[in-house]
Formats: structure tokens, sequence, C-alpha cells
């Protein structure tokens, strides 16, 4: 169970191409609908834009808006932005430590790989470095979800092995992130006279909303369903998002909308992802109807505007 949601994206996307076909006389320009595959590690947004779906009505288009629903942590129906970074960049952290096996009751004559890395001391001192070497203003969240070593009590095994997801604010951190945990993991394996295999990818950068567009998308909650209905969000979310590779190509924004169900505490509530996350339909309306506003009011700003190379409109 994936659990996040991306039936309900769909669905209200669909939604919203009938209201706008319904509409279409109204229409001062093109909009371009990205139903987009793969989106959690499969990079779907960058498979779609070197396929051109950036350019699919002929021309580049001039904005871009993107709708996520979360189970938890916003009020049902609540939808909130803000302008700047919304979700980190994530990067993916494999670590093979490999050292030389032997019996248990003789340590000494072995080179253990689990007292280096499994055991705690690397995963330890990883944590200790993002709370050390890092703004606090400018986090860094590291969590290691992976971590094998050995296969009985009685031997020190050759190898053992863990993987963590990095994530980050700023492209700054994100440089910084990889050489610290490098330098560190590189020392801990000579102190302990072990080899290290350290990989660092990096995956998806952060998703950056532009104000001009994240403006707009506030404006239209508040005329079209309330001003209590859309809120800023004060600090970015610390999931990643390939959404972020349509906003560095053009001007957008990428709004939260809550979803979780009406009589659950959006605080306590399971998480995207969880086998117990629930997701509740009913906003799937307000979803359609905000994609099909904001196309409306993007293009009609397109076309009043004096510059004619200003077309923010043409919504994704």
């Amino acid at each position: 169970m994936h659990a996040c949601g991306h039936d309900l994206h769909t669905a209200m996307l669909v939604g919203a191409a009938h209201l706008l076909s319904a509409h279409h006389d109204r229409l001062p320009g093109d909009v371009v609908f990205m139903f987009q595959p793969g989106e959690e590690g499969w990079e779907g947004a960058q498979q779609m834009i070197d396929e051109g779906v950036l350019d699919a009505s002929g021309r580049r288009v001039s904005a871009a808006y993107g709708l996520h629903v979360f189970s938890a942590e916003l009020p049902h129906g609540q939808f909130c932005g803000r302008t700047g970074a919304i979700t980190s960049a994530s990067a993916m952290l494999r670590v093979t430590v490999r050292g030389e096996g032997g019996h248990g009751s003789m340590p000494h004559r072995a080179h253990d790989p689990i007292a280096a890395a499994a055991a705690a001391e690397m995963i330890l001192a990883l944590q200790t470095m993002v709370t050390r070497q890092f703004d606090v203003f400018d986090p860094v969240v590291l969590t290691v979800g992976v971590l094998r070593a050995g296969t009985r009590r009685t031997i020190i095994p050759d190898e053992a092995y863990f993987e963590a997801t990095v994530r980050t604010f700023s492209t700054r951190t994100g440089d910084q992130i990889e050489q610290a945990t490098r330098r560190l993991l590189q020392g801990i394996a000579d102190g302990h006279n072990i080899e290290a295999d350290i990989e660092f990818v990096p995956e998806r950068p952060a998703t950056i909303n532009h104000p001009a567009e994240t403006a707009l998308a506030a404006r239209t909650v508040a005329e079209t369903s309330g001003e209590r209905r859309y809120s800023e969000l004060t600090h970015p979310l610390a999931c990643s998002e390939d959404f972020s590779r349509v906003l560095a190509q053009v001007p957008g924004t990428f709004i939260a909308i809550g979803a979780g169900t009406p009589d659950s505490d959006p605080h306590t509530a399971p998480f995207n992802h969880s086998p117990r996350a629930r997701f509740d339909e009913t906003v799937l309306p307000d979803g359609a109807a905000l994609y099909a506003e904001l196309a409306l009011r993007a293009l009609d700003l397109a076309a009043a505007s004096p510059d004619p190379t200003d077309r923010r409109g043409a919504p994704e």
C-alpha cells in the first residue's frame, strides 16, 4: 500500500479538465494537464519534461500549479503554501563497511565492521554531525532506515551495511552535507582499520515556490473558498517532491491540502505512506475547482498584461 494520495491527485486534475472543457470559450490561452507517473523514485516528472510536456501546447508554458493531499498535519480541507522552499531536497546515502570477520570470542583478531557501523559509531556520529555542523535554521534531516550485518551472534561478519535518507532545504547545505558525510565516515573507518564504500546519490531538488504564483493561489483560495481556508506554512515540509523539476523550469507553486477524515486529529492521525493512513474524498471537488480557477485567473492575468511576453497562465 503506497498510501500517498496519488489517485486523489489524478481525480482532481480530471475534474479540473472537465470544468475547463465545459467553459473552454472563456479560456484566452492554452492549458496543459500533466498526468505524471513515477512520482517517487522513478523521476516521472523529469521524463515528462524530457519528452516535452512543458512545450505540449506548441510553446513553453509560463506557469505551473500542483496540489498534494496529506492525511495528517493539516486540518481537513485546509490549503497551505509558502513562498520559497516548500519541500526538501532528497539524497540517498549507502554505506558498506568492509572489515575482517572472526569469532565473537576473539574480537581482537578481527576487524569488526559492526563496531564501526551497525553498533552505532557511524550512525550516531552522523546524527551528531547534523546538529553540530549545520545551521538549525537551514537544517539537515538524516534518517537511517536500513541496517544489515551478521548472521549469528557468535560470528563477527566481514561486512555491515546501512542506508539513510538525507533531506536538505538549500543548495549550499545540500553541497556541504555530502562532503561532510564522506569526511566523517572515512575518518571513522580509518580509525578502525577497515574500509568504507560510501555512495551519496542526489535524488530530487527542493521544491521552490515562486512569489507571484503563490500569491495568486492564496488569493484564489481566499476569494473562492474563504479566507480561513488558506494558511501560510511556517516552515517547509521535510518530504521531497519531483514537481520541483517543473518549478526549476517555469514559475509556479505547489500547494498542500489537508485530506484526512473530518473526525481525525491532524496532529496524531497516521501520515502519508502509513498503511493506516485514511483520506477523505470529499476534498476532491475543492481541489478540482482550485485547479480550474487558477487556470482561468492565470490566463486572464496574462491576457491583460501589457507585456506580450508575460503569459502568466497555461498552468499544468
